[in-house]
C-alpha cells in the first residue's frame, strides 16, 4: 500500500478525533456562558449551543478535508511523520483560532449582557414627581 494513503488515513482519524474532542469541550463549557448571556433561558441556551457546535464541525471538518491533499510523495516513515506533523500542526492551529474566536464572541456577548443588566433599574418607576420651580420651590396647592 502506498504510504501517502496511510498518511491520509492517519491524518483524517487524528484530525476528526481532535475536532470532535474540541467541539465537545466547547459545548460542555460554553453552555454556561451562553445561559448567562441569555439570562438563564436554558432551552434557548441549548439551541444556540447546538447550532454553534454544528457550525464548528462544518468549518473544521471542511478545512480538514480540503487540506487533505499533499503534493509531496511519501516514500518512507520519516517523510510520513514529517507530512503528518505539518498537516496536524496546521489543523491544531485552526482549531485553536476557532476556539479563541468562540471564547471571544461568548465573552463579548456576556459583557454586553452584564452592561444591560447594570443599566436596568432594579425596581420599575412607581410614580411621577413634578419638577421644582426656578428657585428650587414648588407652588403650594391651590395657589
Amino acid at each position: 500500500m502506498d504510504l501517502t494513503v496511510v498518511a491520509y488515513v492517519i491524518y483524517l482519524l487524528i484530525s476528526i478525533g481532535l475536532t470532535i474532542w474540541v467541539a465537545r469541550t466547547l459545548s460542555r463549557n460554553g453552555r454556561i456562558f451562553i445561559a448567562d448571556v441569555l439570562h438563564g433561558n436554558e432551552k434557548l441556551a441549548d439551541a444556540v449551543n447546538h447550532l454553534l457546535v454544528v457550525g464548528f464541525y462544518l468549518v473544521n471538518i471542511g478545512f480538514v478535508t480540503l487540506y487533505l491533499r499533499s503534493a509531496d510523495t511519501i516514500a518512507d516513515a520519516r517523510t510520513l511523520f514529517e507530512a503528518l506533523s505539518v498537516k496536524l500542526g496546521v489543523v491544531l492551529l485552526v482549531l485553536g483560532v476557532m476556539h479563541l474566536g468562540n471564547v471571544w464572541v461568548l465573552n463579548k456577548m456576556r459583557r454586553r449582557g452584564i452592561m444591560e443588566r447594570r443599566q436596568t433599574p432594579p425596581v420599575a418607576p412607581q410614580g411621577w414627581t413634578a419638577p421644582a420651580g426656578p428657585q428650587g420651590w414648588t407652588k403650594p396647592a391651590g395657589a
